[in-house]
């Protein structure tokens, strides 16, 4: 009498995960120019003029608005070039990071 074999095996599943995105944010203060929010928001951004526009009123009337999302490293670069480029011409923005 031959023996009956049964074969048993453990199946895993792989599931992927995309890093996480990040906005970049402005904070509104009363220091900084409309128009220096503006040319940032195109220059570092890409961002049109008149969506620069649109959302430099919203920083000036909520207190923040969101210039870009990016993964980590791109936000983290975008930051800290804004930070830079404020500073240098004397201005104060706040430039912060929310994951989302």
């Amino acid at each position: 009498m031959a023996k009956e074999q049964t074969k048993t095996g453990v199946r895993s599943t792989t599931r992927l995960q995309y890093p996480s995105k990040y906005n970049v944010i402005f904070h509104n203060d009363d220091f900084t120019p409309m128009e220096f929010v503006v040319s940032l928001l195109v220059e570092v951004f890409d961002r049109t003029l008149e969506q620069a526009k649109d959302i430099t009123v919203q920083i000036h009337e909520t207190g923040q608005g969101i210039a870009g999302t990016y993964y980590h490293e791109i936000a983290e670069q975008k930051q800290q070039e804004t930070i830079v480029l404020s500073r240098h011409n004397g201005h104060p923005l706040k430039v912060t990071l929310q994951e989302i």
